[in-house]
This record gives C-alpha cells, structure tokens and sequence, in this order.
C-alpha cells in the first residue's frame, strides 16, 4: 500500500507548507482555499502527493477568477469532468507515480506536494512579487501549473483541447490595467 498523506485535525488541516511558510502569508484567502481544497482531495482520493491536478481541480472549483481565465461554460464543465474521472478512470495510474518531469528542481521542504506542485506554488508566488503584489492569487497559480507540459494539470488541459501558450496570454490579459 502506498502511504498517504496522513489526515489531519480540523485545526492541523492545512498541515505542512512550502518552505514552512504560513498560506496566509504568501496565498490570498481564495489561493489557501483551494490548496486547502486540494489537501483535502488528494487524501480522500487516497493520493500520495498533492498533484497539479489536484490544484487545477480545486482552483476551478473554488475561484472565478481562474474559471473567468479559461472561458467559463461547457469548457470548465468539461475539464471538471475530466478531473472527476482521474479517481476511476485515467487518473489512476498517476496513483504509484510521483508527478514529477524532472524539468523543474526539486522542492525539498514542501511536504505533501509532488516536485511539480511544490515548484508550481513557489513560482506562483514569484510571479505575484514580479507584478508587485503581496500575495498569489489563483490566477497566479494556474500560470505556474501550465509552465510545464509534463504536469498532470497540462495532461486534463490538452483532453479538454486547452492549450497552455494561450492560458499564460489569458492570464497576462487578466493582469493588464484597464484603459
């Protein structure tokens, strides 16, 4: 049996961050939801790691800024779908693999994220510090888990025929100031 992530109180809930930051310090309160949101699926879903999939789900559950970015409707509908499916369908075979491209360095210090979860979450945050804000946002994050084509999150994209080139000028859109 492969560990799990091991369940947690209602307090100890978020558990372990990346380089033992607080959420609160680094994520905006819809960022911490979600990554909450994708805790609590990756241990129900009896998953070893908390994946990008894990994230892009949980992002497009909980946050309409990151839905408004990929063009709400029947394609958000059918990536939902295609998420729901990863725990009886296609997904599980990403059960006995660590999701990990080796394009990105490892992350050693976020516990209970795949290598590319953990790398998606810090360059989340660096891509919030380059625009001048003090916290991620969903937004930020869903630019990060399209950075590498060998994510999970990438995988349910290209069945629901998102192409990452477009998500990243969708996401630069979404940052441009008003006229």
């Amino acid at each position: 049996m492969q560990p799990r992530i091991p369940r947690q109180s209602a307090g100890e809930q978020d558990g372990p961050r990346p380089d033992g930051a607080d959420l609160d310090d680094r994520f905006d309160a819809d960022l911490a939801a979600a990554v909450s949101g994708a805790r609590r699926r990756a241990v129900r879903d009896g998953d070893r790691q908390i994946d990008t999939a894990h994230l892009l789900h949980s992002l497009l559950e909980s946050d309409p800024e990151v839905r408004s970015v990929l063009g709400d409707g029947p394609r958000i509908a059918r990536l939902l779908g295609y998420l729901v499916q990863r725990s009886i369908g296609y997904g599980l075979r990403w059960q006995s693999a660590v999701e990990d491209s080796g394009a990105v360095p490892v992350v050693t210090d976020a516990a209970g994220f795949s290598p590319l979860a953990a790398a998606a979450t810090e360059e989340a945050c660096a891509r919030a510090a380059r625009r001048g804000a003090a916290r991620a946002c969903g937004v930020d994050l869903l630019a990060a888990l399209v950075a590498d084509r060998q994510a999970r999150a990438v995988e349910v994209l290209a069945r629901a025929a998102v192409e990452p080139p477009t998500v990243l000028a969708r996401v630069e859109q979404h940052f441009e100031p008003a006229p």
